[in-house]
């Protein structure tokens, strides 16, 4: 069995179940972190900015805001492309009172909880910044939206190991990354371990379909599992900025894509599915959602752009296929067992 096509960790139901809060809490928005002195088991992230409100478009894609709707929509889109690679995630209504501050057992994180000027309940927690009376999550009055995410395994059973993305951006105002000013970028990263073997780089190609379709930037880092090396894959955390913008379409997420020409076979034929109009991904996408506690997660514009993009990815893999030819550009990953490092052989068109 291979771990980087079949991914069994998150083969997953449908419906993450209701999960006491009093295992361990993580709560994240925008720059903060408040973290249980428990185990570290379950995630929320809580409600920032409404379901209908786009990023400003003076912001900086690290100045974006951190949404809980992104959170739960990402983990619809990945299990509908078959990535599943993100681990589960869900929405539900916190009570603040009843499931984190009777419950906590963190003294330092009880003493941040208060009453606001409007009778609301409000905590802060602990964190090098942004945790302060001004930056507070606040119920009405104890009750707070948001997402749940459970990590599985858990790191103490399971360790993982954080990469630097080749495509990062430069997180800075003026300064580029060199893969946006280097067309030949890819070139590079296919010279470097652990890019320049196994199935790490076609993860990055599928990652980059993922980031593109929900318009994510903010993928500076990714995780793996540690104890599998490069014989393994991708993990899809941290997904709060995507879904800031439905009208505006960022195709410099697509560059990783544009430079490589790459991608798995198994990937490729989703996506033509996805575009078909019975299996429509707006549609599915819709249909999948609207389960959540939380529905509706994403507005139609959302849905929408969606299947915009899809075709956006499609077109930019078609162009490859007519440059570069398809045996280059499309790696069968269906062929044989599962999980074959398989060495490209496809011929360049030149």
């Amino acid at each position: 069995m291979s771990l980087t096509s079949d991914c069994p960790h998150f083969l997953l139901p449908h419906k993450t179940p209701t999960v006491t809060l009093n295992r361990g809490l993580f709560m994240r928005q925008g720059h903060k972190f408040i973290v249980s002195p428990l185990l570290l088991t379950n995630a929320v992230r809580s409600i920032r900015q409404t379901r209908e409100q786009e990023t400003p478009p003076d912001f900086f894609y690290f100045s974006d805001f951190e949404r809980h709707n992104a959170e739960i929509a990402a983990f619809h889109l990945d299990k509908i492309l078959d990535f599943r690679r993100v681990p589960p995630v869900a929405g539900r209504l916190v009570n603040m009172t009843k499931e984190i501050r009777d419950v906590t057992r963190d003294k330092k994180l009880w003493r941040t909880f208060f009453i606001s000027p409007a009778n609301n309940v409000c905590f802060y927690g602990e964190c090098s910044y942004y945790c302060s009376t001004e930056h507070a999550l606040c119920g009405k009055p104890d009750q707070i939206e948001g997402s749940l995410a459970a990590f599985l395994p858990d790191l103490a059973l399971a360790k993982r190991k954080t990469w630097r993305n080749p495509w990062r951006r430069s997180y800075h105002k003026r300064k580029k990354a060199e893969w946006e000013v280097d067309p030949d970028y890819c070139e590079e990263v296919k010279q470097t371990p652990p890019y320049d073997s196994g199935t790490r780089l076609l993860d990055i190609m599928d990652m980059t379909v993922f980031d593109f379709l929900m318009g994510n930037m903010d993928r500076h880092h990714y995780e793996t599992f540690e104890k599998f090396g490069n014989e393994t894959f991708i993990i899809h955390l941290d997904n709060g900025r995507g879904f800031g913008k439905h009208s505006h379409d960022e195709t410099s997420i697509l560059v990783p894509l544009t430079q490589c020409c790459r991608v798995r076979k198994s990937t490729h034929l989703r996506l033509q599915l996805l575009a078909k109009e019975e299996y429509k991904l707006s549609m599915l996408m819709a249909e999948s959602l609207v389960r959540d506690r939380l529905s509706p997660i994403l507005i139609q514009p959302h849905l929408d752009a969606m299947d915009r993009r899809l075709r956006q990815v499609l077109n930019v893999l078609s162009e490859c296929i007519e440059k570069e030819g398809h045996s280059y550009v499309v790696e069968d990953d269906l062929q044989g067992h599962h999980g074959t490092d398989h060495a490209h052989t496809g011929p360049r068109r030149r």
